[in-house]
């Protein structure tokens, strides 16, 4: 008789482990869950309830693939996008990264290989032009559009997630009162710290809307609705929002590009690269945990790499 339990027993276990080792924060706890759970109800309805990790194999990850690309989403009526296969593989090959830590015989990780995503290649970014456009749109002579220009400045200042920058707070920020370079330590996803810089040029912005304001409110970014000062709301700007924002003022320059603020997110990461910032340096700047995450961005980088050799290593110095 095997020592170790079937693999649909192990969810605890792993649970624990995301929490204690990783440090992963309960939301994400409770998503790898729900990835998993479909995986443990394939198995079931293969009567693969009983299996061990020992005996899972390659074969068992090909048809657990198999049924991912050919299952239909109850909600929408559409097979499960590239992306969302992928959420559930990363899940199962997080719990095999589980077992190889507890010294349980399995598969290795890396048998679990992710979908092709073309639209992975598709990262929109802001050319420079258009990011200037989009940054001057905003009417500063108004304490909304005051903090609109803030917001944007902000946002590609700093690569900052939408859901980073909604919780930020005016006393965290401790503006200087002569606009120069900041930086400031942040939480993101999973739990992780990193400091994220400001340049003199946002901070100038941010401090224009700060002096601006005469509320009390602790949200740097707030909501100026008529009636929301006395409904006893929060006044924090939402992720929703921001993304409003964005929208607004990209259709008021009639930018090409659908750009939402992970759009000024992927130009940020973009700029970097092209101005020769090495990958691992973008990746602690974005706060990816995987270096994976991070190279999504390098292949916008190739046509520039491209036009480099050309002009300097094309071999028209030689003599034929």
């Amino acid at each position: 008789m095997s020592k170790y339990k079937p693999i649909i027993e192990y969810l605890t276990d792993f649970l624990d482990y995301l929490e204690i080792e990783k440090g992963l924060s309960a939301k994400t706890q409770e998503n790898y869950a729900r990835f998993l759970n479909k995986f443990f109800n394939w198995l079931m309805d293969k009567n693969l309830d009983k299996l061990s990790p020992q005996k899972f194999t390659t074969d068992h990850i090909w048809k657990y693939k198999v049924y991912l690309s050919r299952h239909v989403d109850p909600r929408t009526k559409e097979p499960l996008k590239k992306s969302t296969q992928n959420y559930y593989l990363i899940a199962l090959r997080s719990l095999l990264e589980f077992f190889v830590e507890r010294k349980i015989p399995s598969l290795s990780p890396s048998a679990v290989k992710l979908s092709r995503n073309k639209s992975n290649k598709q990262i929109k970014f802001l050319a420079l032009k258009q990011l200037e456009s989009l940054l001057l749109a905003p009417n500063t002579t108004t304490i909304i559009g005051l903090r609109d220009r803030a917001i944007l400045e902000t946002l590609f200042s700093t690569g900052l997630r939408v859901a980073e920058l909604v919780r930020l707070n005016s006393e965290q920020l401790r503006l200087p009162k002569t606009p120069k370079e900041m930086e400031l330590s942040v939480i993101g996803k999973g739990e992780r710290v990193r400091t994220v810089y400001f340049s003199a040029r946002a901070v100038k912005w941010l401090k224009k809307y700060q002096d601006k304001r005469a509320d009390i409110d602790e949200a740097m970014f707030i909501n100026y609705k008529p009636g929301i000062e006395k409904s006893g709301l929060s006044r924090r700007l939402t992720t929703k929002t921001i993304e409003n924002i964005v929208k607004k003022y990209v259709c008021i320059v009639g930018l090409p590009i659908n750009a939402t603020p992970h759009t000024l997110r992927h130009s940020f990461a973009t700029d970097l690269l092209a101005q020769g910032v090495d990958l691992r340096l973008v990746q602690e700047f974005l706060g990816h945990a995987n270096i994976a995450t991070t190279q999504i961005y390098t292949h916008v980088t190739n046509k520039q790499l491209k036009d480099v050799h050309k002009r300097l290593h094309s071999g028209q110095r030689l003599k034929e």
